[in-house]
């Protein structure tokens, strides 16, 4: 239950003296005498409220909005929704940093690309504003702001990062709901990424250096991520079985340095088989590396001079001179994993078992996201339709009249479609 108080404060016998009363009749009598006693009386009322397990308050000068402010915390605690007073003073940047470090969890990367967006991009336009303060036009203004002069992928995610910001206030009970509802976005286009042929990528490997082959094949031919390839340790490598698994990964933090930590989902931690031609390579590739079982912790794959592969080195040093060098470029790491994806589609390899390759926590990504191929089933409708329609009827293949007639007969009722 709120709790109001008449406090006054001032200064006595030159010290600065303050005492709350009760919002009684009796209270506010007592309050008056202890006011006489004092220079520079004032007078505020404190209302004081519990928000999940601690008190805070807030002070109003007039009576009547002290008591209408506890009528409406009362109000909401009824319904469920209990604010704190406090919110009224934080700001949309201070809120940042709080979310921010309400996550302790968080990939290194995450974390630097959900800072870059606070500090480029939503506190530049809504930092300094009180949380309270914030409306779905203050936050459609942002996202007008960024449309006019950002890709609407940028606009996108950080708009994501605003709105995961403010969904954090609201389970803090510092809002009681987020101003980042009814928002209209960019439409983003979706981009179709170039799969390689399987002729392209032996000329990519061919011009890539021997150390780091295996890596080139470890992501198109097992569908790994670049992060789970440099993250990769000799323990998780069985050439006897022919297994591999996925356990840890390499990624980076704000100013760019390796970082290790967990795979990106509980589903991205998984144990695939190895074809043997793969088995084979890796085991020779450990072997000129002079490592073997006994060297379970070393990395698979290393930096010229030791240590984790710098991503932003590789790519600028390693990766991007090979795809220029064969006609490749524009190409991504990421986009052989894509070639993994479609394969397996191609292949028709089942969605389960596609999933559980890739390591997705949601199945419509296997479906959605990486599959560009075209389905065997597909192209063989396209085929029979062309002989259908397009071929001469003279050969036999085409529809005749009757074969049309006998259709028109059998045809389903008109839908409208």
């Amino acid at each position: 239950m709120a709790h109001i108080s008449y406090r006054v404060s001032g200064n006595h016998a030159g010290e600065p003296l303050s005492r709350r009363f009760p919002d009684t009749k009796e209270g506010r009598n007592a309050a008056q005498k202890f006011a006489k006693q004092l220079v520079g009386a004032k007078t505020a009322y404190d209302v004081r409220v519990r928000v999940g397990d601690r008190e805070v308050s807030k002070t109003f000068v007039r009576r009547r909005d002290a008591h209408a402010y506890a009528t409406t915390i009362e109000v909401d605690k009824l319904r469920g929704v209990v604010i704190d007073p406090r919110a009224d003073r934080l700001t949309v940047e201070e809120l940042g940093q709080r979310w921010l470090d309400s996550n302790p969890a968080k990939r290194p990367d995450t974390r630097a690309t959900d800072e870059y967006h606070l500090r480029a991009h939503v506190n530049p336009v809504l930092g300094k504003r009180q949380i309270a303060s914030v409306t779905p036009s203050h936050v459609q203004g942002l996202a007008n702001d960024l449309s006019a002069r950002l890709a609407p992928k940028t606009v996108r995610r950080a708009l994501g990062v605003a709105r995961a910001m403010f969904s954090h206030a609201v389970t803090d009970d510092l809002l009681g709901r987020s101003p980042c509802r009814g928002i209209k976005l960019p439409r983003v286009d979706p981009t179709r990424r170039r799969v390689p042929s399987s002729d392209e990528l032996a000329r990519l490997i061919g011009a890539i250096p021997e150390c780091y082959q295996a890596m080139v094949y470890c992501a198109v031919v097992l569908g790994l991520r670049y992060s789970e390839v440099a993250g990769l340790r000799v323990r998780e490598v069985d050439t006897l079985r022919g297994m591999l698994g996925v356990a840890e990964t390499v990624t980076r933090d704000a100013q760019g340095r390796p970082v290790f930590g967990p795979p990106k989902s509980e589903a991205s931690r998984r144990t695939l088989a190895i074809p043997p031609p793969l088995t084979e390579l890796l085991a020779k590739h450990l072997a000129l590396r002079g490592l073997s079982g006994a060297d379970a912790d070393a990395l698979v794959f290393t930096a010229p001079a030791g240590g984790p592969i710098r991503y932003a080195n590789w790519r600028n040093r390693v990766w991007l001179p090979a795809c220029r060098a064969v006609g490749l470029d524009g190409l991504g790491f990421h986009d052989l994993r894509r070639a993994n994806a479609t394969a397996l589609v191609r292949l028709g390899v089942d969605v389960k078992t596609a999933q559980q390759r890739l390591g997705h926590s949601d199945v419509r990504m296997t479906i959605g996201l990486y599959a560009q191929a075209e389905k065997p089933a597909d192209r063989a409708a396209a085929t029979r339709l062309g002989e259908l329609f397009m071929a001469n009827p003279r050969d036999g293949r085409g529809m005749s009249s009757a074969d049309a007639a006998e259709a028109a007969e059998a045809q389903a009722p008109d839908l409208g479609l």
